[in-house]
C-alpha cells in the first residue's frame, strides 16, 4: 500500500508521511527494530544503507550510512528519545560525516513513528519530521527529504511480503 499521503506545515514546521501496510503492527515495527530489515528499505533504492550501530533504546543511538551509485557514502544518525514497542519512536536525526560525528553545518530534525494496527488487520505507519526552522524545514525539503523519504518506503512491500 506504501505511502498515502504527504503533508507539509510550514506554520507548524512539519512534513507528515503517511503509509498503511497489509501486515501485522508487530511486523510493521520490525522494520525498525531490525537493523538488517531497516537496511533493506532505509534509503532510496539507488541509496543502499548500511546500519553501523542500532540501539534502539531511550538514550540510545543509530548509526547508518547510505551508499550513492558512485560510491559516496552519506553518513547519518538518530539519538532514541523515547520508544513505545510497537506503537511509537521519537528520534532527533542529523547528517554524520564519515567518522560518525555530527555534521553540524546542516540541520538536525525530530521525528516520531507513530503505528496503528486498523480494523482490517493492516497497519498505519504516521512519520510526522519537525523542524527548528523555516529555513531548516526549506533546506532539507530542498535536498530531496520528501521525494527520498517516499521512495525508500516504497520498498517495504516487498520485504513484508517475503519476511
Amino acid at each position: 500500500m506504501t505511502v498515502t499521503d504527504v503533508r507539509k506545515d510550514p506554520t507548524a514546521l512539519t512534513m507528515t508521511v503517511a503509509s498503511e501496510w497489509d501486515a501485522p503492527i508487530e511486523r510493521v515495527w520490525q522494520l525498525w527494530a531490525d537493523p538488517r530489515k531497516l537496511e533493506r528499505w532505509w534509503g532510496p533504492p539507488s541509496y543502499p544503507a548500511t546500519v553501523v550501530e542500532h540501539d534502539l533504546r531511550p538514550g540510545g543511538k543509530v548509526a547508518y550510512f547510505m551508499t550513492s551509485p558512485e560510491g559516496e557514502q552519506h553518513h547519518g544518525w538518530w539519538t532514541v528519545l523515547a520508544v513505545d514497542e510497537p506503537h511509537r519512536l521519537d528520534l532527533e536525526d542529523g547528517f554524520a560525516d564519515a567518522e560518525g560525528n555530527p555534521e553540524e553545518t546542516l540541520p538536525t530534525t525530530q521525528f516520531s513513528v507513530t503505528f496503528a494496527e486498523l480494523p482490517s488487520g493492516a497497519t498505519r505507519m504516521l512519520i510526522e519530521s519537525r523542524f527548528p526552522s523555516s529555513e531548516a524545514m526549506d533546506q532539507l525539503i530542498a535536498m530531496g527529504m520528501e521525494e527520498g523519504l517516499a521512495a525508500a518506503m516504497g520498498q517495504i512491500d516487498a520485504i513484508l511480503a517475503t519476511d
